[in-house]
């Protein structure tokens, strides 16, 4: 299996953090040196680890915001 390469090119923010110290990070990422996307997952504390996460264009990320806001928590 090849080696899945990564570039963190912006770091938006912190979601939570697990006992375990892993964070929930939202993340401009780039994979495999295509376009950078954005990325929500957990990361190991130095980002030597990632756990399963979702990635969204910007136009994805856009809706997802509209949706967000429409909702009433």
């Amino acid at each position: 299996m090849a080696e899945i390469k990564f570039e963190i090119k912006e770091t938006m923010g912190t979601l939570s953090q697990s006992p375990k110290g892993w964070n929930k990070e939202l993340n401009l990422l780039s994979w495999n040196g295509k376009e950078p996307k954005y990325d929500l997952r957990d990361w190991a504390p130095e980002h030597e680890k990632m756990g399963k996460g979702i990635t969204l264009t910007k136009q994805e990320l856009k809706e997802l915001k509209k949706l967000l806001n429409s909702i009433e928590l």
